[in-house]
């Protein structure tokens, strides 16, 4: 067998040949789709963003559907919404489960007449009711997949309109989930929590696959087959309607291009739609040595699709980014992907889409955020625990290399009225129509999570699941334990550790694929929940380097990195619960398993995981990639004396103190376990020898420095230093390089740290900040949920900056609560703001009135200081260093 290094050298090289690299990850910008598709212009087909501006009401009251209710008491919010904000401990249920209204005031466009308009919801968490201008258009039960309605015909030109939602997100057990929130291992946040957009197209279009309810139909379906380096067929199929009350003749075309936008193919088929009627037209195409899709090389087309009349003009179009790949799942040969064998185990986590303070409510650029986190962290695989995630995670996860899991909504939670059972069909139907287009798709878990359900269940989904996708390339996975798990090729079960490495390799089905859907979590019982893998960030360094070696591989028997490594093929790899921390109902305490915290500030266990990553490095990804190192050790006076390091380098060189002690650690020939065992250097930090150093002035001696060595040569460094007296505050965006939109919507983490003179981070601090807002943003954060001013753990203060809809700067500004002559400068952060892309659609008044109440809430900075008083700041604290000194010398002089 060869090395995991000797395995990537194979794989590298053939990336390299593969054709164009990816765009300077620096300079890269995300792009998200609208409603399952990206606009192209002249098509007659537009998006306008119906995000801003929503009158908003918590509470059932009478009469709000009505076009003339009385709204303007009523809060004003944009979308994506989650009610409230809540405190980052935000776990027992204490969020808000009941009605809540929304209106959105607006006056369509003139040149919305003659056209077909849709309203396209991608989730309101609940049960949900859609009015328009008074009129009841929608009913919708379920709050993970879209809600869309046809409002053509409810629009009122020249004058105000009214959409209104009431939604409901108390417990239900009418539809999936269905479980009550108190018994629950997550939350059901409320709200219109993802976007909203208003399609706009002629009569003869493309349709939707989740309004149609149209099996293995409606809009555009792509689909493989005979996927080969060589050649690889696609099957093209359209959904068109046409409501124009006419018949209509003319064609559809279809033109690939590749990533430097060059066409590569083009395809013409016949169209002709009698009045007031659909039609769905195939054809196939043969894509000549196609680049294929990998986790390692996420290679994306544009697929353009193109409706023309008779005239050659054209009636509507998009396109859709796709990837050409083959997945199979051939029982003891394991994971095939294009063709060949996968060659190392999949590693990767679960996901919940719940944020710090905002719940559910996202926007794209936190989801995207989200997938390359992850990405940057060597992971390959997601799992949707336990629903279908946001559009933007998928469009992620597509362009960065993450295969995905795609799970129905349930826990543990069955409902013997017909009317469930129904519900949970329709969702894995719609689930399949809005992701079947997406490369990063690796299986569908179409099945009810640590579910009882009937024993006719799991045929009825499996069957469901042939009808959507009746084409190659669809698997589906089911707990080895699960009732019907004989349907499935793929079973879920756990390698544990002990016994001398990792066993469940008896009694194994050669037909059949194993995967691990959740691994990592060690509790001592399901209802106290104390274990040493729940750690938050606050708790320092110990009990996250406890973590991270549990993960990594643990002396108990319980599935770890390196036992799933030590599978044979057979058990293709596992999902770790959880990568985030995130909030449940039917526990006090919010999970604290994630590699990240809430905010997305990472843990140790997430440099571990990133050790984990090829080191050579590869230019077909956008996330970081290549060698890294990681000292985790703080150098406090309550650092573990072994020092740890997490790297994926060949050689890893440790000097402790100038002219102090060197050590060397060479990965040893490791050919089934994790790919980069824990590396830890025994009795080296000495924190009095630090204070030796620091009483000879000698305080710039004492640090860690490690170095990864690639063929004897440097490629990677760390250094620690100690932190000594905090005199400031540091400021930045945690924000991946993605520019942030002025949409009313976006939001970016922005984070302080306390530090010393020389920037160090001082992790054992006990200071409250203070953030203060101007320009166009505003903070996401108040005293009530105590967000702001906010506590230090572990060193830094993270806060939520939402965008105005005016293109501009934001100016944030930190500082500690109580401030005197020795406590740290204050920090400012200019962050600029970019205008949105797709067109902005709200009552001018109640955007305009929007814009003032973030200015007017409370957050705008007093008193910052001038250029003038900074130096004046700066001077005095010169002036109390000095003063410092003569303390220094007379208590050195008494000791």
């Amino acid at each position: 067998m060869k090395s995991t290094s000797t395995w990537w050298k194979i794989l590298l090289s053939g990336l390299l040949l593969a054709g164009t690299l990816v765009a300077n990850a620096d300079t890269y910008q995300p792009s998200y789709s609208t409603a399952g598709f990206y606009q192209l212009s002249n098509t007659g087909r537009t998006v306008y963003n119906m995000n801003p501006a929503w009158r908003f009401y918590k509470g059932n009251i009478e009469g709000a559907e009505q076009p003339r209710f009385n709204d303007k008491d009523w809060n004003i919010v944009s979308l994506p919404d989650g009610i409230e904000y809540l405190p980052t401990e935000a776990s027992g249920c204490i969020n808000y489960q009941g009605e809540i209204w929304y209106r959105k005031h607006f006056t369509p466009k003139e040149s919305w007449k003659g056209k077909q308009q849709f309203l396209h919801f991608e989730a309101i968490m609940g049960k949900s009711k859609i009015w328009v201008n008074g009129k009841l258009l929608k009913e919708h039960f379920g709050g993970f997949l879209p809600v869309i309605v046809d409002v053509t015909s409810s629009l009122k030109y020249g004058e105000d309109n009214v959409i209104t939602v009431w939604a409901d997100n108390s417990d239900d057990p009418s539809y999936p989930p269905g479980k009550p929130q108190d018994a629950l291992d997550f939350a059901y946040f409320g709200g219109i929590y993802r976007d909203c957009w208003m399609i706009v197209h002629n009569k003869v279009f493309i349709t939707d696959p989740n309004y149609e309810n149209e099996t293995a139909g409606g809009g555009l379906f792509v689909s493989f087959d005979k996927v080969s380096e060589q050649s690889a067929q696609l099957k093209l199929d359209a959904h068109i309607r046409n409501t124009s009350g006419k018949s209509f003749s003319g064609k559809i075309i279809y033109e690939l291009y590749d990533r430097d936008d060059k066409r590569v193919l083009s395809k013409e088929t016949g169209l002709s739609v009698s009045k007031d009627l659909a039609k769905q037209i195939s054809c196939k195409v043969t894509v000549e040595t196609p680049h294929l899709w990998s986790p390692d090389s996420p290679y994306l087309y544009k697929l353009h699709i193109y409706i023309k009349d008779k005239a050659g003009n054209t009636i509507d179009g998009y396109y859709r980014r796709i990837g050409i790949r083959s997945i199979e799942f051939k029982g003891k040969d394991g994971f095939w992907l294009n063709g060949k064998p996968y060659p190392y185990p999949l590693m990767g986590a679960n996901r919940h889409q719940d944020f710090a303070v905002i719940g559910n409510a996202l926007p794209n650029s936190l989801h995207w955020r989200d997938a390359k986190k992850l990405r940057d962290a060597g992971m390959r695989v997601i799992r949707n625990a336990h629903y279908p995630q946001d559009p933007a995670f998928m469009d992620a996860c597509d362009e960065l290399g993450l295969f995905v899991i795609v799970n129905t909504p349930g826990w543990q939670f069955w409902n013997d009225q017909p009317i469930f059972a129904q519900r949970v069909y329709s969702d894995i139907r719609n689930m399949v129509r809005r992701d079947r287009n997406h490369p990063s798709v690796w299986m569908w878990e179409p099945i009810l999570n640590e579910t009882w359900y009937p024993a006719d269940f799991a045929k009825n989904v499996v069957d469901i699941l042939n009808e959507e996708y009746p084409y190659p390339y669809c698997y589906a996975g089911c707990d080895v334990t699960a009732r019907g798990h004989e349907y499935f090729p793929i079973h879920f079960t756990h390698p544990m550790n002990g016994g001398g490495g990792a066993f469940n390799t008896e009694n194994l089905d050669p037909k059949i694929s194993y995967f691990t859907r959740e691994w990592g979590d060690n509790v001592d019982d399901w209802n106290s929940h104390n274990s040493p893998s729940r750690v938050n960030r606050g708790w320092g360094e110990v009990p996250m380097l406890i973590q991270a070696q549990g993960y990594a591989k643990n002396d108990y028997q319980l599935t770890s990195y390196d036992g799933l490594y030590r599978t044979s093929r057979q058990h293709m790899g596992g999902c770790l619960w959880h990568s985030f921390d995130h909030q449940r109902g039917y526990h006090p305490d919010p999970f604290y398993g994630g590699i990240m915290d809430a905010f997305r500030q990472p843990k140790l266990s997430y440099y571990m995981f990133c050790s984990q990553r090829p080191a050579e490095p590869n230019k077909e990804l956008i996330a970081d990639n290549g060698p890294m190192i990681y000292i985790a050790n703080a150098m406090t006076p309550f650092s573990p004396k072994d020092v740890t390091i997490y790297s994926n380098c060949d050689e890893v060189r440790l000097t402790y103190c100038k002219g102090g002690k060197e050590y060397t650690y060479h990965k040893p020939a490791n050919e089934s376990g994790m790919p980069s065992p824990v590396i830890t250097f025994k009795d080296v930090f000495d924190v009095m020898y630090d204070k030796k150093l620091s009483r000879q002035k000698k305080q710039a001696d004492s640090y860690l420095l490690a170095e990864g060595l690639m063929d004897g040569k440097v490629v990677a460094t760390h250094k620690v230093t100690p932190t000594r007296r905090p005199s400031k505050l540091l400021l930045w965006a945690d924000d991946e390089k993605v520019q942030m939109k002025a949409d009313g919507s976006d939001i970016v983490t922005v984070i302080a740290a306390i530090a010393d003179e020389n920037g160090n981070i001082k992790r054992l601090n006990n200071y409250e900040v203070k953030f203060e807002i101007e320009g166009q943003g505003q903070l996401v954060a108040n005293e009530e949920t105590f967000t702001n001013p906010r506590p230090v753990l572990w060193g830094t203060a993270p806060v939520l900056v939402r965008s105005t809809t005016t293109p501009g700067k934001i100016k944030i500004r930190a500082s500690v609560v109580w401030q005197g002559k020795h406590t740290p400068v204050p920090a400012e952060l200019i962050i600029p703001t970019f205008p949105s892309e797709h067109t902005l659609v709200a009552d001018k008044d109640e955007l305009t009135q929007a814009q003032s109440a973030s200015k007017d809430a409370g957050n705008k900075i007093n008193a910052a200081p001038s250029d003038c008083e900074k130096r004046v700041l700066e001077l005095q604290q010169e002036l109390n260093r000095l003063k410092l000194k003569e303390v220094e010398k007379q208590q050195s002089d008494f000791e």
